[in-house]
């Protein structure tokens, strides 16, 4: 990423990273009707495009959206591009993500909020196989460190996507041998630098596909997509809770037709005041063969 806003946000959001986290109970009111992300007022006409656009992620601040695209000016299939957000509330023109891509596709972009940690997945030569998560460090002068894999312990052979932290769990979904499903959700302990063994999560997979998580700030909340019985489309997204994070999640249930459609919705990133969730979807009416999509729902009186 250049130095620029982005450069200066990712560091400011360094700063926040010693904040006491949220308090646990939470209110929340209902998802709206999801619209195209596009259509925020002001927003930058070239943010979905007639390419793929999905795999969505906004960072600590909410001022730049991370996502996926195949559209061109890249440097790969699939590359990494990043929105600003301006003081009005709109996302900015797209920018390659020059630092993390390559020749190869990359995806699933994460960004932990300490802001100097950068998650993502890439099928470039070299790794565990297939697709594997990589990781990027924020320098101050010397800006982006070259990316490295996080090893074959967290990767596999198989395909791996949507790495999404806490601060002491990283949450992704495997394709690999040993689970339900032809997808499963995994869990790594997570202690700010290093990362555990990959294993099952308990409670949140199926033998359909169960796939690309994503972690509330806290912990508490879990969003995923799966196209398991009950659902509306092809894959649509569902969410679990809990109340501490050493409980077991709550059964997983679907978030409606305010959210998802007949189509294919998939990995869904919330936002860090737990308001606003941002996903892919190739629903009808979209620009390309997937699009981002928005929904929010209001944080209620009394709640932090």
């Amino acid at each position: 990423m250049r130095a620029s806003r982005a450069s200066s946000a990712v560091v400011a959001i360094a700063a926040i990273a010693t904040m006491t986290s949220v308090a646990q109970a939470m209110s929340l009111g209902s998802w709206s009707s999801a619209v195209s992300a596009e259509s925020i007022p002001g927003t930058h006409a070239a943010l979905n495009s007639a390419a793929l656009d999905g795999c969505p992620f906004v960072a600590q601040r909410g001022d730049i959206l991370y996502f996926a695209s195949g559209r061109a000016g890249g440097a790969g299939g699939l590359d990494i591009w990043y929105s600003l957000r301006g003081d009005d509330g709109a996302w900015g023109a797209p920018i390659n993500f020059v630092a993390v891509n390559s020749a190869a596709d990359e995806l699933c972009p994460a960004a932990h909020r300490n802001g100097r940690t950068f998650l993502f997945v890439s099928t470039r030569a070299g790794g565990c196989g297939g697709a594997d998560i990589y990781m990027t460090r924020l320098h101050e002068t010397k800006g982006w460190s070259t990316p490295v894999n996080l090893g074959c312990s967290i990767n596999s052979a198989a395909s791996e996507a949507s790495p999404s932290l806490s601060d002491t769990e990283m949450y992704f979904s495997s394709a690999r041998s040993g689970g339900p499903g032809g997808s499963d959700i995994y869990v790594s302990a997570f202690d700010g630098s290093s990362f555990g063994a990959a294993a099952l999560a308990v409670g949140l997979n199926t033998t359909f596909d169960d796939s690309r998580p994503n972690l509330r700030r806290d912990g508490l909340e879990l969003f995923f997509d799966s196209n398991r019985p009950g659902g509306i489309g092809g894959l649509d997204i569902w969410t679990a809770t809990r109340t501490n994070v050493s409980d077991p999640w709550s059964p997983p249930t679907v978030l409606g037709g305010n959210v998802n459609s007949a189509a294919n919705d998939l990995r869904p990133s919330l936002s860090w005041d737990a308001t606003t969730l941002y996903f892919g979807s190739n629903r009808a009416g979209g620009e390309g063969n997937q699009d981002l999509y928005v929904t929010t729902r209001a944080k209620l009186t009394g709640t932090n």
